[in-house]
């Protein structure tokens, strides 16, 4: 039987997500919880790792396993034996031709941005920070030429494992609320870092260092060189994963943010 469940953890708590030999990582975390609840070993298969201080909304993840339980009870099994900072939100039985990464077309990521020049507590590790004021307008013609099929090389991690940096970037959406300005990136895969340097690129603009039209000379250097340093992971969420109707994922839960109303729509 193939199970599949929805996670959302915090990702300051964890190295990542891939299992580690130290054990620090969300994926061994909640195999760890897993085994605990159902007594014997569960290896787990994820849509998509996220970095170090990457937080999860709705990172799904499946297994296999021939034991038979109810869905809400390998929820509450599992969380309790989580830290935390780590909950699984729900569970559901699949076919056996779902696989939480190859059965995805196309993942979803949100980033919140806090713009003031005094950084708040609060938001410690739940925002990114920028202490000047930004050109909104310009980050969002910058948007223009990364939309599409491209070969993203300059947003590029060194370690990148992905076997073409060509991907396909569906939409962002630039959107201001108080001091915060909030970005959604949709694409059928993302490279690694690749949303973090955007950022980067996206923040060098909007506070005057390049023009709009210096993003495109970038995505078309095909050089990491060519773009600024890697943006903190502080605001960085994996909202959510798209699947095909029939499997009837469940959409992730994020009432409980504060900045949700941002995203109410629908992409």
């Amino acid at each position: 039987m193939r199970i599949a469940l929805g996670v959302q953890y915090d990702g300051l708590a964890f190295c990542g997500w891939q299992s580690q030999p130290h054990g620090k990582t969300v994926q061994d975390a909640l195999e760890r919880a897993l085994a605990e609840f159902a007594q014997t070993p569960l290896q787990t298969v994820v849509a998509g790792r996220t970095d170090t201080g990457v937080h999860g909304l709705g990172q799904v993840v499946h297994f296999d396993t021939d034991l038979a339980r109810a869905d809400f009870s390998w929820v509450r099994g599992t969380n309790a034996f989580l830290p935390e900072t780590v909950a699984v939100q729900w569970a559901k039985p699949m076919p056996d031709d779902f696989h939480a990464r190859f059965a995805a077309f196309e993942r979803t990521y949100y980033y919140v941005l806090y713009v003031n020049p005094v950084r708040s507590p609060m938001l410690s590790h739940r925002a990114g920070w920028v202490h000047t004021s930004l050109d909104v307008a310009a980050m969002r013609e910058a948007v223009a030429c990364l939309l599409g099929e491209h070969d993203f090389s300059s947003f590029r991690a060194a370690d990148c494992q992905s076997k073409t940096p060509v991907k396909d970037l569906y939409q962002i959406d630039v959107r201001e609320q108080g001091d915060f300005v909030h970005f959604r990136f949709r694409a059928n895969a993302f490279l690694h870092h690749m949303v973090r340097n955007l950022m980067g690129c996206f923040v060098a603009i909007g506070r005057g260092r390049h023009p709009a039209s210096w993003m495109a000379d970038v995505l078309a250097a095909h050089d990491r060189r060519a773009a600024v340093p890697t943006f903190m992971p502080d605001g960085l969420y994996l909202a959510e994963v798209g699947y095909p109707e029939h499997f009837a994922v469940p959409p992730p839960h994020i009432e409980s943010m504060p900045w949700s109303a941002v995203w109410t729509d629908t992409p």
